[in-house]
């Protein structure tokens, strides 16, 4: 058992001592030597890491789904693949022409604590508060009134108050003219 222990912290000090890019590669063989093994508590860490940003992946991978489904119900004309090429989001929003929301992603509840029945039907306006100045809301306004894809920095609120920097990208989505607004959103420091 000592042998064993003795094993598992040079393989910690040796893990530690790993940049990050070298730990990615190294993880996923990073495995208890036999069954009932104990693994070196660096390992869990990164198997944790691992599986946190599996499930952050896997959440967007299923809003995209579920977002190309209403696209293809409403016969909207972009090129849906696209979209989410290279693109970093931690929501997605749709908006009707008068700025009413009609659909969010699982990932807008965990940004803003808000429900997804909450955010229906409201417009983005109820995540705003004191710090969100006028002239950024006035510059958004313009940009959505002009009908082409943008992006912008807002400052929204949780429902628990807390303020937060919010990356928006806003893309027209057509038919034969613009339909609704898709909004990919995170937040930025």
């Amino acid at each position: 058992m000592k042998k064993e222990m003795d094993q598992m912290m040079c393989l910690d000090i040796y893990l530690s001592s790993l940049t990050e890019e070298e730990n990615k590669k190294i993880a996923p063989r990073i495995k208890p030597a036999k069954k009932g093994a104990m693994a070196p508590l660096l390992s869990w860490d990164m198997h944790i890491n691992n599986f946190y940003n599996l499930s952050i992946q896997s959440k967007k991978e299923t809003a995209v789904r579920e977002f190309e489904k209403i696209a293809k119900k409403l016969h909207w004309k972009n090129d849906i693949s696209s979209l989410f090429e290279n693109q970093e989001f931690e929501a997605l929003v749709i908006t009707d022409l008068k700025k009413k929301i009609v659909w969010v992603s699982d990932g807008f509840s965990d940004m803003t604590g808000y429900s997804k029945k909450f955010a229906i039907d409201q417009t983005p306006a109820f995540l705003q508060g004191e710090e969100t100045t006028q002239a950024v809301k006035s510059r958004i306004n313009a940009k959505i009134k002009a009908d082409k894809p943008f992006t912008d920095i807002i400052t929204n609120y949780r429902k628990d108050k807390s303020a937060y920097k919010c990356e928006i990208k806003i893309i027209p989505l057509y038919t034969a003219e613009t339909t609704h607004y898709l909004a990919l959103e995170r937040q930025v420091v």
